[in-house]
C-alpha cells in the first residue's frame, strides 16, 4: 500500500476554515484523493520486509440499475404474424333530408349504394441488434475469495447488458419521437425558415408571443422570461383541449381525428418545464392557474453535446423519409395521440452457446420490435426559433 503524508494539507485546510488565510490556496489534491488503477502496480507490497503482497480487504461491484428517462410508448406484443393493420374511416357527408320537402307525384329514391370510405394502413417494419456477451466461471474463480463475490461479480456483468439495453431501446423509442416531429416541421414549412412564422402543427411559441405583445425575445432568452412560460403554458393548455375536439387541424395527414384527454401524450423538455417552476410557479400564490400540463420530460430529444447546453438538447437533425435534412432546434414540447407513434411487437430473449474447448459461455442478447408513426393521427410540437 503507498502511504502518503499529508499533515501540510490538513494544516493549510484547517487555516482556511478558521479565517487566518486572506484567500483560498491552491491544493494538490493528488496525496489525498485515490483515483484508482487498473491494475496493481510494483508498490502493492507491504512497507516492512517489502516482499508481501497486499491482499483485497474488501471487493465493491459497480451494479446499479438504470431505468432510463425515455417516455412509455409500448404498445403490446404479439406471437404469430407479423404487420399491424390499422383500418380506419373517413367521415361521410350530409345529404338533404327530404321528409320535410314531400311533393305529390314526386318519386322517393331509397335504393341507392353509398359505399363508406375506409382506408387500411400497414405497419410491417422491424428493427433489430444483439449483444453479445462471454462468459465464464473456471478462469475467474483465482481473483475472488468466495462464491459470494463471484456471483455477485457476474450479476454486476449481467446488469451492465440490462443497462446497455436500456440505454439503446430508450434511444430507439426518442428517435421515433423525432422522426414525427422532423416529419411534422417539414410538412408545415418545407424550406421555409422556422422563425418565419408559426402553424398550427409545428407552433412556433417564441414567433406568437413576440407578435401578439410586440416584443423582441430571443430563443436563448425566453425559457426563463415569467411572461413567455405564462404565455406557454396558456397555449399548451389550449391546444390539449382543442386536441378533443375532432378536427383535421392536428395531423399532417388531414384526417379528422380527436384524443381524449386519457388519449393524450405531452413531453416536455426538462429545462423547460424547470423554468416554469422556478421562474414562474415561486412568484405566484394560485401557481395551479398557471402550470404547464401534466407530462413525461426528457432531458434532452437527441442527445446532450458535451455540455447539456439547451441549444444541443433541444435540438433534432434527422433526415426525414422523402431524403430531407431536417434541423429543428428549441424544441420544448410535443403532444400527441397515444395511437400517432408507438413500440409493438416488442421481444427482447436471450440465446446461449457453450464453447466445450474454450470452456465458455456465448450470451446473445437479442432485441426486435416494430417502430412506428401514424401520420393520420394527431402530433403537434411546440418549439422556440
Amino acid at each position: 500500500m503507498d502511504v502518503k503524508q499529508i499533515y501540510e494539507l490538513v494544516n493549510n485546510a484547517t487555516s482556511e476554515i478558521l479565517g487566518e488565510e486572506s484567500a483560498l490556496l491552491s491544493e494538490d489534491l493528488s496525496n489525498l484523493v485515490d483515483i484508482g488503477t487498473e491494475v496493481f502496480n510494483q508498490n502493492a507490497v507491504d512497507r516492512y520486509v517489502r516482499a508481501l503482497v497486499n491482499h483485497i480487504g474488501k471487493v465493491i461491484f459497480v451494479n446499479r440499475k438504470y431505468s432510463g428517462s425515455a417516455p412509455s410508448v409500448l404498445m403490446d406484443s404479439w406471437e404469430f404474424g407479423s404487420c399491424v393493420e390499422k383500418i380506419s374511416g373517413d367521415l361521410p357527408s350530409a345529404s338533404e333530408n327530404e321528409s320535410w320537402e314531400l311533393e305529390d307525384g314526386q318519386v322517393y329514391e331509397n335504393q341507392t349504394f353509398y359505399k363508406p370510405t375506409v382506408s387500411a394502413k400497414f405497419f410491417n417494419n422491424k428493427v433489430t441488434f444483439e449483444i453479445p456477451v462471454s462468459f465464464t466461471e473456471l478462469q475467474v474463480k483465482q481473483s475472488f475469495s468466495n462464491e459470494t463475490q463471484l456471483n455477485a461479480f457476474i450479476s454486476m456483468l449481467y446488469n451492465e447488458v440490462d443497462k446497455a439495453m436500456t440505454v439503446k431501446v430508450d434511444a430507439l423509442v426518442m428517435r421515433t419521437i423525432n422522426n414525427f416531429i422532423a416529419e411534422t416541421a417539414h410538412a408545415e414549412y418545407g424550406s421555409a425558415n422556422f422563425n418565419s412564422k408559426s402553424t398550427v402543427k409545428a407552433v412556433n411559441l417564441l414567433y406568437l408571443y413576440n407578435n401578439k405583445f410586440s416584443k423582441s425575445l430571443t430563443a436563448s432568452a425566453s425559457i426563463t422570461d415569467p411572461d413567455f412560460i405564462r404565455f406557454a403554458s396558456f397555449i399548451l393548455r389550449n391546444y390539449a383541449k382543442r386536441m378533443s375536439k375532432i378536427s383535421r387541424l392536428f395531423n399532417i395527414g388531414e384526417k379528422a381525428r380527436f384524443t381524449p384527454r386519457d388519449f393524450l401524450k405531452i413531453i416536455m423538455h426538462s429545462e423547460f418545464e424547470s423554468a416554469a417552476s422556478v421562474y414562474l410557479y415561486s412568484d405566484v400564490f394560485h401557481n395551479e392557474l398557471l402550470t404547464l400540463p401534466s407530462a413525461d420530460s426528457v432531458p434532452y430529444w437527441q442527445g446532450t453535446g458535451d455540455d447539456f447546453d439547451f441549444d444541443d438538447t433541444s435540438k433534432i437533425k434527422v433526415k426525414d423519409a422523402s431524403g430531407d435534412d431536417v434541423e429543428l432546434g428549441g424544441v420544448l414540447a410535443v403532444m400527441f395521440d397515444r395511437e400517432a407513434l408507438g413500440v409493438t411487437n416488442l421481444d427482447r430473449r436471450v440465446t446461449t452457446s457453450y464453447n466445450a474447448k474454450g470452456e465458455f459461455y456465448n450470451n446473445f442478447y437479442k432485441f426486435d420490435a416494430g417502430y412506428f408513426n401514424d401520420f393520420n393521427e394527431n402530433f403537434v410540437v411546440f418549439f422556440v426559433a
